[in-house]
């Protein structure tokens, strides 16, 4: 992508948007989300929708680690992981990840393992597609950025 200007890659940005929201892969409370970064805090959503990465990874491990236990297979602690994962995705707009979430909860209602195993395949590939589409948005924000020519404050 060298040697796009800023107008041309925020044309790819707003692209990439259009199809992440066409694809029901965001909502309309990503834009929300952006619209709390402002100069002083640039990279305010990436920061955010990185600590979403980095607890949603957690998450997924627990969830599948609960679901290899037969012993110890607890639907009650499978709901509660689901229920986090299903708050933190709304709050960044994370719409996919989010319904799959709640059909899995609703086969965790009905101890339904076999339901559990495959909803929980399902999360994870779309999930892969979400942080993979995020990355790929923040990468040409920062391109933006650097063909904008942002200047550092001079240190006296």
């Amino acid at each position: 992508m060298l040697g796009l200007d800023a107008d041309q890659l925020r044309a790819d940005m707003n692209r990439l948007l259009a199809f992440l929201f066409h694809q029901g892969i965001l909502d309309d409370q990503f834009l929300q989300l952006q619209q709390l970064q402002d100069e002083n805090s640039p990279n305010f959503v990436s920061q955010v929708v990185n600590i979403y990465f980095h607890e949603s990874e957690k998450l997924l491990r627990n969830l599948r680690s609960s679901l290899m236990d037969r012993e110890l297979l607890s639907y009650d602690k499978i709901r509660i992981h689901l229920n986090q994962f299903i708050g933190s995705s709304s709050s960044i707009g994370a719409q996919r990840v989010r319904n799959i979430c709640a059909a899995f909860r609703a086969a965790s209602d009905h101890s339904n393992r076999t339901g559990c195993l495959r909803a929980l395949e399902v999360l994870e590939h779309e999930y892969c597609i979400l942080k993979s589409k995020l990355h790929e948005l923040f990468q040409i924000e920062q391109q933006i950025l650097l063909a904008a020519g942002v200047r550092y404050p001079v240190m006296n």
